[in-house]
């Protein structure tokens, strides 16, 4: 692949729109795409796209799972309430 350069202008809360020239040269940036930024030096990044590198921290997860099926609240359980309203549709 070539290399493709363009020029950005950074705006107000740090918002960068990628130039459409190199966007269309590489296959992964969509809308609400997850990207991570890596810095090089004080003057460079790396944007690529996110990517899962590691299992998922199940027990962690489980236990968060079991946490929100504990909240009562004045009306009853709330994960009864959320299994109840998905079963409607």
């Amino acid at each position: 692949m070539t290399n493709t350069q363009g020029t950005a202008i950074i705006r107000d809360r740090g918002q960068l729109t990628i130039p459409e020239k190199i966007r269309a040269t590489l296959k992964w940036p969509a809308s609400n795409t997850v990207v991570t930024i890596t810095t090089i030096t004080r003057n460079e990044l790396i944007i690529k796209p996110y990517t899962e590198k590691s299992e998922p921290n199940w027990p962690d997860i489980w236990l968060k799972i079991e946490l929100s099926r504990s909240f009562k609240g004045k009306r009853g359980n709330l994960a009864k309430f959320i299994n109840d309203d998905r079963q409607k549709h």
